[in-house]
């Protein structure tokens, strides 16, 4: 499916530089986005977001008119009027729409997005867990990203960041799925995007390390005789078990 559209996005970007040689030789070594906005004609209409060092602080719900902090706290030290980023909005509305009537349109090249499916802390049988599908190299910026359990849709407990931008123009996307693990069930992150021929797939399930046994003590004895004399006695102890593992 190759989209027939355009998309427009724009950024200001402040980079804090340090550098010893009076300008010489300078190294960047934060870069905070400010007002990263995208307004695409095809999809959901848009989004505003904030970023710094490539995590998002906050971006503003469109339909809501709201801002989201990414960390709730940060709206205890500052805030974000919302009605700024409805108004550059509307400006890059305006201007896609004179864009398109005065060029050619080139279809988007779709990229095949990446998708990695792991559990945020090891997993351990009948404790709460969150399960993370981490879907890299998405363009154009519209995707759909749902969660399937036992092969069944699964319908709430799930949460997912807006577009994160890359630096090849390209975006990033984070689903959360909050779960209690189990060795009956496993999970599925489904991706449908452009760039897929048919909606992928991530399967995920727990791996769940064999019981702690107690510190057992191996004793081998061993005897020479040579001339009467009897060998030392060798003691050795071992931890059986194994360390949890991510599965994607």
């Amino acid at each position: 499916m190759v989209p027939g559209r355009v998309l427009m996005w724009g950024a200001l970007a402040l980079t804090a530089v340090m550098s010893a040689c009076g300008g010489e030789d300078i190294a960047a070594d934060h870069v905070a986005s400010y007002g990263l906005n995208v307004y695409q004609s095809y999809g959901p209409s848009g989004y505003y977001t904030h970023e710094f060092d490539g995590d998002e602080e906050f971006y503003v719900d469109l339909e809501k008119k709201e801002t989201v902090w990414q960390l709730p706290l940060f709206s205890k030290f500052t805030s974000f009027d919302p009605q700024g980023a409805l108004r550059n909005i509307a400006t890059l509305k305006h201007n896609l729409n004179i864009v398109t009537k005065r060029s050619n349109n080139t279809a988007a090249v779709n990229k095949v997005p990446e998708v990695t499916v792991f559990s945020k802390s090891p997993v351990i049988l009948g404790q709460p867990n969150t399960l993370i599908c981490h879907v890299d190299s998405i363009f154009p910026p519209v995707i759909n990203i749902t969660w399937l359990k036992n092969g069944h849709s699964v319908t709430e407990g799930f949460s997912e960041t807006s577009f994160l931008s890359r630096n090849d123009h390209s975006f990033l996307k984070i689903s959360y799925l909050t779960f209690l693990p189990s060795d009956d069930d496993f999970y599925d992150c489904k991706v449908e995007h452009w760039g897929l021929d048919k909606p992928l797939l991530k399967h995920w399930e727990p791996e769940i390390p064999a019981p702690m046994s107690e510190l057992t003590e191996t004793v081998a004895c061993a005897q020479v005789v040579p001339l009467d004399t009897k060998g030392p006695c060798e003691s050795h102890s071992r931890r059986e078990g194994a360390l949890p593992a991510y599965k994607s």
